[in-house]
């Protein structure tokens, strides 16, 4: 009878046990979404995520796109007046199919530089061919992207790719610094 009585009491245990973990895992089903939010208004009052991938800020803080619209009004300006950037363009557009906007600058001082046309390069860099045309491009302009270098390499054989690609990037990087982008 002691043993029947224990194994009844351990029995009463577990299913409470049970029953109260099942309650702390939440409401499932149709309706969970709007139970869920009752039982936390009215529950135990903390906000806090229990999900550990929400403590994690995906984005770094981006700046608000009124300075980054600036930002990229000063740096149109300052291509425009280095005659790097065709005068009725903007950074916005030309630079819009780029991974980053330091490669584009860097592609726009290539251009420049060696007197390549810059959709050529483009092409080559992004790997995207867009209504522009390159008819007029001299080397083969691939599918793939290429770096900066290789793309010079291709487009334009008997320069110093290597060379003309760091000095692009170096005055992107300026261009960028003096900007504050």
């Amino acid at each position: 009878m002691k043993k029947t009585g224990m194994a009844l009491l351990v029995l009463a245990a577990s299913v409470s046990l049970c029953a109260t973990h099942a309650n702390a895992q939440g409401p499932a089903g149709a309706g969970a979404t709007a139970a869920a939010a009752t039982s936390s208004s009215s529950g135990s009052g903390n906000s806090h995520s229990m999900n550990p991938i929400k403590w994690i800020k995906k984005d770094k803080d981006k700046s608000n796109s009124a300075s980054s619209t600036d930002k990229n009004l000063l740096l149109t300006e300052k291509l425009h007046e280095k005659g790097v950037l065709a005068a009725n363009s903007d950074i916005s557009s030309t630079c819009s199919i780029f991974k980053s906007l330091n490669d584009c600058v860097a592609a726009l001082h290539a251009s420049h530089n060696v007197n390549l046309d810059f959709n050529c390069i483009r092409a080559d860099i992004t790997g995207v061919q867009t209504n522009a045309d390159i008819s007029g491009c001299k080397g083969p302009i691939g599918d793939k992207p290429v770096n900066l270098q290789e793309a010079l390499k291709r487009l334009k054989p008997e320069v110093d790719a290597k060379a003309e690609a760091k000095s692009a990037e170096q005055q992107a990087k300026d261009d960028l610094k003096s900007v504050g982008a």
